[in-house]
C-alpha cells in the first residue's frame, strides 16, 4: 500500500526546473507527519531521510524539506519508520477498505487514506472507530465462566451519518473556492488556540464576530462559539448526566430511572417539584447531577491515531534492565497480573489503568465552601515520556458538590465500575490506526491513587482515629495521648524488627518499661481482605449506616464497590499510599518541631507532659502541674540558630524551575518557612534538610534526620534498584526507632507511621512516579482554571474538558508549522544552539547563559573543583576513572572521593600528555 500511494517519492520531481505539486505537497505531508512524533525528535528537530543524511542526522523541518527539494528522497524509503510510522506488514487491512465499508457510494469514487488533507484524516481516524463489522468477534472473555457472546457495533448508517455530516465541513471552504482553509480546519484551530489558552466562550464569539464583519465577502466563519462547538461535535466523545440523591444517597438510572424521590431519604429529585400533576410533562431540572464520561470511547480514540496507537504496545516491546525498575511494567504487580490472567496479558494493546480522586475547592480558599470530586484514570501502557500526560489522563467523572462525597462516594462511581466490568469482561471492538486492523480491547485497573483520607473513601477502612492505618489495621500498637489528646503511633515499630535486635528490650528509650515481644502485623492479601468485607454491606446498600463493630472491632465503613471487579482480589497493591502527602507531612513535622514554630510544633509544653507519662527522658520531662517554660530539648534549635538557617535559606539560588523563590517563603518574625508548595517541600526534603542542620544539631539527632532524607531519596527515584528497595524494607523500622528515641510521642501521628510501609510497596508497584499525586493535582489545578461559571462548576469543568479532548485529538493532524500545545517546547530550551562536533559530551548539553556574562580567572583550589567535576561527569573518561581508582584498591568509599577529588585531575593531565 505504502509502495503504490507514495510513487510520488521517486517520480521526477523537477519538471521544468521547477518541483512538481504532486512532490510539494507529499513533503508537507512527510513533516507534518514527522513533527506529530514528538518520541522521535531531538527537541524541535527531526530525521532528515534526503540522500544526504540519510536518516542520520536531526534538522529543523525548514532544512529538511530545502533538503528533499534539492536532494530528494533516500532509495525505497515508502515505509517512514525513522520518523515513528510502524513497520508495514501485507496482511494489514488497507484504510481504504475500512473507507469504502462506510461510503454510500461507489467505493471507486472514494480518495486514499494518504491522498487526503490532514482535516479529512482526522475526520476518519475520529470517525472510523465507530464502523466496526457487526458481531466481531476476536478474544475469549477474560472471565471464568466462558467465552464471552459477540459483540454488536453500532448500525452502518449511524456510523455513515456521523462521517459525512462532519466531512462536509472539512470540503466546505471558508472563503469562496480558492481559500487555503477549510470550514473545519478554521475551527479546530480556532478550538486548539482557546483550549490553549483558557479563553472564555464570549471573547470566542466577539472573535468570530469581528472575523465575520472584517470580511466583506460571503464566508462560512461560524457566528458564535455555540455554533463552531456544535459544527465539531460529532468529533467529541460522549458525557452522560445522570440525575443523583441531593445527599448522595442514590443515583436515579437503571431500575430507579423513574423515581421522583431518593428511596433512602425521600429528598426530592427535582427542583420546584411541588404542584405538579400526574399528566404533567413539563422539563424538569435536577437539583445534582453526576457527569459521566464514559471511558471506552476515550481508549478507542488512543488508538484511531498512528501518533499514540504505535506507543500503546510500548510496555511489552521496551527491555528492562535486571533489577532496574523504570516503569510499571517492571514491577512485580504487573508480572503478578500477567501470570494470573495470561489471556489478558497476551493481547498487549489491552490497557492498564491507574485510577485516582480527589477534591478541590473551585471558589478558592476563602470563597464558598464547596467541594468537588473529578476521577481521573490514566491508562500504563504508553512509554515514560507519554505516561501520565494529561493529554492521556482520561477525566471520567465528575462528582457533583458542594459536599465530599465520604463514603458515599461509590454511589457516584457505579457507571464507571459496571463500564470497567465491561471492559474486562467483554471489551469493545477498537480499530488500531497503527496496524490497520480491529481488535477487541479490554482494560483492567491495577490500583487506586489518593490523599490519605481518600483512601479511606476508596478502599473502605476509615483513616481516623487509632486504627487509621489501613495496613496494620486492627492489629496496631497506636494509642491517644492524655494530654495531648490526639492518637499517637509511638513505639509502634519495634514490632518490625528481628526478635533479636537489642531495641525490643529496652525499657528508657521508648514506653516506660515496656518489652516489646510481638512480631509485626500480617499484611492480608486480596482473598484475605475478601473474606473480611464479603459480609459487610456496601454503600449503595446502606448508604447511611456503619457496620455492626465499627470502631471497636474494626474500622471497615462499607465493602467497596471496587470488590465488584473481577480480579481485585487477585492485585498484589489494591489501593497506594501517597508519597508526596507523606512527604510533605513528615517535613512538616520535622522542619516545624526542630525549628520551634510556634502553634506548628509538636513540642509544646502539652507534649512535654505526655514525655513525663509515657517515657523516661528526665532532661525534658514536665509535670501535669506544669504551666512552664519548657526546657530546650536537643532536637531543637536555638532561636539564633534559627534565624541563622533561616539567613542562609534566603541567600540559595537553585536552576530555573527546580523550585520556588525560597526567600519568599521565609518569615523571620515567626522563624518559620510559610506558603510552601509540595513539590518545595520534597526539594527541602531530600536536598536541604542534610545541609541546614548539620552545624545545628546533635550528631545523631543529624543523623537521623539525614537518614531520613537518603529514604524519600531512594523512594523516589527514576530508577529503582530492587536490591536497594529490598535493603531499604530492612532497615526502616531501625530508622523509625531511631527517631522514637528522639523525638516526643505527640510527633508520631499516622503519617510518619506510613514511613514503615512506604519500601514493601515500592518493591511491589515500582517507582513512586506512576503513583504519586503530583500529576493529578497538576490536573486538577487546569480543572479549577477552567471553571468560568461559578453557579455550575461541574458544567463549567466539563463543557472545557470536552472542548479539549477536540482540540488534543485534531492537534496530531496539524500542518508542521502550526503552533499548539503539544508541541510547545519549554521556556528555556532554544534547541541548545550549535553542538560542537568531536567534543566531549558535556560540553554538549542544551543550554544557554543566564543575564549579562561576567569574566574572571579561575585558579587554585576552585579550579581543581571544576576540572574534577567536567571529568568525573564525562563518560568519555569513564576508563581513565576507573583506571585511577586501581591504583587505590583497598582504600574505603570515602577515602577513594578524598583522592578523586584532591588527585585525579592532575594524574589525568599527566597520563593524556
Amino acid at each position: 500500500m505504502y509502495k503504490r500511494a507514495r510513487s510520488w517519492m521517486y517520480h521526477d520531481h523537477l519538471q521544468n526546473n521547477d518541483l512538481s505539486d504532486e512532490f510539494e505537497s507529499g513533503v508537507e505531508d512527510f513533516i507534518t507527519f514527522s513533527c506529530a512524533n514528538p518520541t522521535y525528535m531531538d527537541g524541535t528537530k527531526i530525521r532528515c531521510p534526503c540522500k544526504n543524511c540519510k536518516n542520520k542526522a536531526y534538522k529543523d523541518p525548514e532544512d529538511v524539506r530545502w533538503h528533499l527539494y534539492k536532494y530528494g528522497f533516500i532509495e525505497n524509503y515508502f515505509n517512514w519508520t525513522s520518523q515513528g510510522e510502524p513497520i508495514h506488514h501485507e496482511r494489514f487491512v488497507e484504510r481504504e477498505n475500512l473507507l469504502a465499508s462506510m461510503s454510500r457510494n461507489d467505493p471507486t469514487q472514494r480518495n486514499d487514506y494518504e491522498n487526503m488533507n490532514w482535516d479529512q484524516r482526522m475526520v476518519n481516524d475520529a470517525i472510523g472507530q465507530h464502523n466496526v463489522p457487526e458481531h466481531y468477534d476476536s478474544s475469549p472473555n477474560m472471565s471464568d465462566e466462558g467465552p464471552s457472546e459477540s459483540f454488536s457495533a453500532p448500525t452502518t448508517n449511524d456510523s455513515q451519518d456521523l462521517f459525512f455530516r462532519v466531512l462536509e465541513s472539512a470540503d466546505r471552504p471558508l472563503y469562496g473556492c480558492g481559500t487555503k482553509f477549510s470550514q473545519l480546519q478554521f475551527v479546530s484551530r480556532l478550538m486548539s488556540i482557546k483550549a490553549d489558552h483558557n479563553w472564555s466562550e464570549t471573547s470566542v464569539t466577539e472573535l468570530l464576530l469581528l472575523l465575520r464583519d472584517a470580511h466583506e465577502g460571503p464566508n462560512t466563519i461560524p457566528e458564535s462559539f455555540y455554533a463552531m462547538r456544535k459544527l465539531v461535535s460529532d468529533l467529541g466523545l460522549p458525557v452522560h448526566h445522570i440525575d443523583t440523591c441531593r445527599s448522595g444517597c442514590m443515583l436515579f438510572w437503571k431500575d430507579d430511572k423513574d423515581l421522583h424521590h431518593c428511596k433512602f431519604c425521600g429528598e426530592e429529585r427535582y427542583k420546584n417539584q411541588k404542584g405538579i400533576g400526574d399528566g404533567e410533562t413539563r422539563k424538569l431540572t435536577a437539583v445534582t447531577t453526576l457527569r459521566y464520561l464514559p471511558l471506552a470511547p476515550r481508549l478507542q480514540r488512543l488508538y484511531a491515531s498512528v501518533v499514540t496507537a504505535s506507543e500503546m504496545t510500548w510496555h511489552k516491546n521496551h527491555v528492562s534492565q535486571e533489577d532496574m525498575m523504570c516503569h510499571p511494567s517492571d514491577s512485580p504487580a504487573w508480572k503478578h497480573f500477567d501470570t494470573t490472567y495470561p489471556r489478558f496479558a497476551k493481547e498487549a494493546r489491552n490497557v492498564r489503568l491507574g485510577l485516582c480522586t480527589d477534591g478541590f475547592a473551585p471558589h478558592g480558599q476563602y470563597g464558598k465552601n464547596y467541594s468537588c470530586w473529578p476521577v481521573i484514570l490514566t491508562p500504563y501502557n504508553l512509554p515514560p515520556g507519554m505516561c501520565m500526560k494529561s493529554p492521556y489522563m482520561f477525566l471520567t467523572l465528575i462528582i457533583p458538590g458542594p459536599n465530599n462525597p465520604k463514603s458515599k462516594i461509590d454511589v457516584y462511581m457505579q457507571p464507571l465500575i459496571d463500564e470497567l466490568k465491561m471492559l474486562w469482561e467483554t471489551g469493545v471492538v477498537t480499530f488500531d490506526a497503527a496496524r490497520n486492523e480491529l481488535f477487541r480491547l479490554h482494560a483492567s485497573v491495577l490500583w487506586t491513587i489518593s490523599d490519605f483520607p481518600a483512601y479511606g473513601m476508596l478502599s473502605g477502612w476509615s483513616t481516623a482515629g487509632i486504627m487509621s492505618c489501613p495496613i496494620c489495621m486492627e492489629n496496631t500498637s497506636a494509642f491517644y495521648l492524655k494530654y495531648s489528646r490526639k492518637p499517637c503511633h509511638f513505639d509502634c515499630h519495634r514490632k518490625f524488627l528481628p526478635l533479636n535486635h537489642s531495641y525490643r528490650r529496652d525499657k528508657m528509650s521508648f514506653l516506660k518499661d515496656k518489652i516489646e515481644r510481638s512480631a509485626p502485623p500480617p499484611r492480608l492479601n486480596g482473598r484475605e481482605l475478601w473474606a473480611r468485607v464479603r459480609s459487610i454491606p456496601s454503600a449503595i446498600e446502606e448508604p447511611n449506616e456503619k457496620p455492626s463493630g465499627y470502631g471497636v472491632e474494626h474500622k471497615w465503613t462499607k465493602q467497596s464497590i471496587f470488590w465488584e471487579l473481577p480480579y481485585w482480589k487477585n492485585l498484589l497493591i489494591r489501593h497506594n499510599l501517597d508519597l508526596m502527602h507523606t512527604e510533605k507531612n513528615v517535613f512538616d513535622n520535622i522542619f516545624n518541631t526542630v525549628m520551634g514554630v510556634k502553634g506548628k510544633t509538636k513540642d509544646g509544653l502539652v507534649s512535654r507532659k505526655d514525655v513525663a507519662l509515657y517515657c523516661s527522658r528526665p532532661g525534658i520531662e514536665v509535670q501535669s502541674n506544669s504551666m512552664g517554660p519548657i526546657n530546650k530539648a536537643v532536637y531543637t534549635v536555638t532561636h539564633t540558630q534559627a534565624q541563622c538557617i533561616l539567613e542562609w535559606i534566603t541567600s540559595l539560588q537553585f536552576p530555573d524551575g527546580y523550585m520556588s523563590n525560597l526567600k519568599r517563603c521565609v518569615n523571620f518574625d515567626e522563624s518559620r518557612l510559610m506558603h510552601m508548595k509540595s513539590h518545595d517541600c520534597h526539594v527541602f526534603m531530600q536536598r536541604l534538610i542534610p545541609i541546614a542542620f548539620r552545624e545545628m544539631l546533635p550528631p545523631h539527632v543529624w543523623g537521623c534526620l539525614t537518614e531520613i532524607s537518603m529514604l524519600f531519596q531512594t523512594l523516589c527515584s527514576v530508577v529503582l534498584d530492587t536490591k536497594a528497595i529490598q535493603d531499604l524494607e530492612r532497615t526502616v523500622p531501625i530508622l523509625m526507632c531511631n527517631m522514637e528515641k528522639i523525638f516526643p510521642p505527640a510527633f508520631f501521628d499516622h503519617m510518619e507511621h506510613l514511613i514503615i510501609h512506604l519500601p514493601y510497596e515500592a518493591k511491589v508497584a515500582g517507582t513512586a512516579q506512576y503513583r504519586w499525586m503530583y500529576v493529578f493535582e497538576r490536573i486538577l489545578r487546569e480543572l479549577k482554571k477552567k471553571v468560568k461559571n461559578k453557579a455550575h462548576v461541574e458544567a463549567s469543568i466539563c463543557q472545557a474538558y470536552i472542548t479539549e479532548e477536540i482540540s488534543t485529538f485534531a492537534s496530531y493532524y496539524f500542518e508542521s508549522h502550526v503552533r499548539c500545545k503539544r508541541r510547545r517546547v519549554g521556556r528555556n530550551d532554544d534547541s541548545g544552539g550549535a553542538r560542537s562536533r568531536g567534543a566531549f559530551s558535556i560540553f554538549n548539553y542544551p543550554g544557554r547563559g543566564s543575564g549579562k556574562e561576567h569574566h574572571r580567572f579561575v585558579v587554585g583550589e576552585e579550579l581543581q573543583i571544576a576540572q574534577t567535576y567536567v571529568l568525573v561527569n564525562c563518560p568519555e573518561v569513564d576508563p581513565y576513572l576507573r583506571q585511577f581508582i586501581e591504583n587505590f584498591q583497598g582504600q574505603d568509599e570515602s577515602e577513594l572521593d578524598k583522592l578523586i577529588s584532591s588527585q585525579f585531575a592532575q594524574w589525568f593531565k599527566d597520563f593524556v600528555s
